[in-house]
């Protein structure tokens, strides 16, 4: 779709102007207001990701939350652009993966493994008040999120990213909420 393609350019431009002090402030922040979700009791499951370039920094987060003693889940992308999932065992234990991505080495748990978590944190470039997220185009999440019931869904972006005017197509999955620097932003 051209208006999403058009969207994604603009927002991924905007990005790559951020330096690294002010990522690494995102960063920060950012596993800040993850913790402090309720949806974080002793014992949660925690899907996440592992951010790359100017995407909002998750390598703080995943220490943060093993640390806690909450269970994290990565996904490992697959050729079809589906995600398998496994269990994140530290930085070291990062290898990585197709087109530039970096997964655990630990064992694939299968695609709906996912469904373990309680809380789901998902890449995006932007998201509307809807709840509508913009991706990078592959689908991978919209699969993934199909397959989740009952989990706090939201989005990691950069402030400007989001309240954007995201074009739907029928398979786009929706999240519960936008988390930036700035905090916690429920939608839909």
């Amino acid at each position: 779709m051209a208006a999403k393609k058009a969207l994604r350019r603009t927002l991924l431009a905007a990005r790559a102007q951020l330096g690294p002090d002010e990522l690494e402030a995102t960063a920060e922040r950012l596993s800040t207001h993850v913790l402090a979700l309720p949806q974080l009791s002793p014992g949660a499951c925690v899907a996440a990701y592992v951010s790359s370039g100017s995407e909002p920094g998750t390598h703080v987060l995943l220490e943060r939350l093993r640390e806690a003693g909450v269970r994290v889940l990565l996904p490992v992308l697959l050729a079809d652009d589906d995600l398998d999932w496994a269990e994140y065992a530290g930085a070291d234990a990062l290898v990585d993966g197709l087109r530039r991505t970096r997964h655990p080495s630990t064992q694939a748990l299968g695609k709906d493994a996912v469904a373990e978590a309680d809380v789901v944190l998902v890449p995006g470039v932007a998201v509307s008040t809807t709840g509508h997220r913009l991706g990078r185009g592959g689908g991978s999440y919209d699969r993934a999120l199909a397959r989740v019931e009952g989990a706090f869904v939201a989005v990691l972006l950069h402030p400007g990213e989001v309240g954007q005017r995201v074009p739907v197509e029928a398979h786009d999955q929706v999240v519960d909420a936008a988390i930036t620097r700035d905090g916690v932003l429920p939608l839909g």
